[in-house]
């Protein structure tokens, strides 16, 4: 009996340590890639060089959970598909080898596309069936949520050192932030209609009641999320509105989602463990979509472009050619 519980415990608590394991790990290998960068950059750019590692640590997380908690995500493959765990770590690997491959900045052109057309087919096999079925704000988020991951893994290949030319580095750039933009407006009105939620990626969770002005914190994010829609639409600033919203949720994501993840880390269920973990590291992935969207946005010539540029930014020449600033 003793066995059976140990056996049971250590099955479901592997799934948390390695979730955790992957992330310092990769947080580790993005940091020590981008130190330079980091250091060259000046003011605000500073956060524009941490859109790598914000978007790599969250995939590297959700691979750990796909190769060792898989009967947390087998029942999210569609019924109709044969060799269900075949596709749990195919996926799982495959958003390993991508969270390397972005952290590293090694082959982004590649990773950042499939990695693209993986979100958009969950979209269009998963998330989209499921919410013209059965219509539900939640799901619907997804939708909206997963749409934005995809578009940015697509604004990180259209803009790497080694990315596509032409006219797909246009499409993919143009097509990545029409559905980062998207996500934007959808989230910031959710904010103001639903404005206990965890702020961020609207979804089921409440912010704590002893967070101190938490409808305040919800409102002033909405208007953000909004208010940078509105400047990439107008093309007014937009590079550094994105980047000051990404920075934004990044804080939110160390001080609000810091002791979601604390506090559930403490309690003794390992789907509370699990739920708190990929709360924490979904609202990081978002962060490093709004930051790889500011990236790849070309400066104006309304905004204050400091001296440094970064490897692989859009040259300010080609703004029209790009994406249509």
């Amino acid at each position: 009996m003793r066995q059976t519980i140990f056996a049971a415990f250590f099955e479901f608590a592997r799934t948390e340590v390695a979730m955790c394991s992957a992330g310092i790990a990769l947080f580790v290998i993005g940091a020590l890639s981008a130190k330079n960068e980091i250091a060259k950059a000046r003011s605000l750019d500073k956060l524009v060089a941490l859109s790598n590692l914000c978007f790599a640590i969250p995939l590297a997380v959700f691979g750990a959970l796909h190769l060792f908690g898989p009967q947390f995500v087998k029942n999210i493959v569609p019924p109709y598909m044969p060799w269900r765990m075949f596709w749990v770590y195919s996926v799982g690997c495959a958003l390993i080898a991508a969270s390397l491959s972005i952290a590293t900045r090694i082959g982004i052109r590649w990773s950042g596309l499939l990695f693209g057309i993986m979100m958009f087919l969950f979209v269009a096999m998963i998330h989209l069936p499921g919410a013209l079925r059965q219509p539900d704000r939640f799901i619907w988020t997804i939708v909206f949520r997963e749409m934005a991951f995809g578009g940015a893994g697509w604004l990180l290949a259209g803009n790497a050192i080694d990315g596509w030319r032409g006219r797909g580095k246009s499409a993919l750039i143009t097509v990545g932030r029409v559905f980062v933009t998207l996500a934007l407006i959808v989230f910031g009105i959710e904010h103001f209609l639903h404005a206990t939620g965890l702020p961020g990626v609207p979804l089921q969770k409440q912010m704590a009641e002893w967070i101190p002005g938490r409808m305040l914190i919800d409102y002033v994010t909405g208007a953000a999320l909004l208010g940078a829609a509105g400047s990439i639409l107008l093309n007014r600033k937009a590079r550094t509105v994105a980047t000051c919203l990404g920075g934004w949720i990044l804080l939110l994501v160390l001080v609000i989602y810091g002791p979601v993840l604390i506090a559930a880390l403490s309690e003794p269920g390992s789907a509370v463990k699990v739920e708190g973990i990929n709360y924490f590291a979904d609202t990081l992935l978002f962060a490093g979509a709004i930051l790889a969207l500011a990236r790849a946005t070309p400066r104006s010539d309304a905004d204050s472009a400091p001296s440094y540029s970064h490897p692989g930014d859009p040259d300010p020449k080609s703004a029209v050619a790009t994406s249509g600033g």
